[in-house]
Parts: structure tokens; sequence; C-alpha cells
């Protein structure tokens, strides 16, 4: 018995449920680095951590709704 070639759709769910929930866990993952007890960071590490995720939030956003966006480039603190 052939299995059916997946659909875009079904391809695009598979693919967009997945890539959401890692970004979920890592955000989660991200949270945990707020324990003072473990970490030392400052308000302004803080601030630009979540300019960077919103800025690629936004990015990730304009491509779907087919708006040009900039090449991003990775994150650091330093």
């Amino acid at each position: 018995m052939a299995k059916e070639p997946e659909t875009k759709r079904q391809k695009f769910v598979r693919l967009a449920e997945a890539r959401t929930n890692k970004i979920i866990d890592m955000l989660q993952l991200l949270g945990n680095c707020s324990n003072t007890s473990a970490y030392d960071y400052t308000q302004q590490d803080v601030d630009k951590i979540f300019a960077a995720i919103e800025s690629e939030v936004r990015e990730a956003k304009n491509k779907f709704n087919k708006i040009e966006s900039k090449k991003s480039t990775r994150f650091t603190l330093e």
C-alpha cells in the first residue's frame, strides 16, 4: 500500500507546529535564566535580549505578510 504524498498544507502544519513548540520550549528555558540565585544580569541585558527576540518575531511575521525583511545577525550580549 503506497502512502499518499504529504500535501503542502499538511507539511506546513507539521513543521509550523513543531517549530512553534520548539520556540515556546526555548522561551521557557530562557525564563529559567531569571533565577537570581543562579545568574547575575542587568536590566540592560534583559532589554537587549527581548529587543532581539521581538525584532525576530516582527521579521518572521513580515515574511508571512509578504513584507520585505532584512537579514538578521546573530545575538550576543557582549
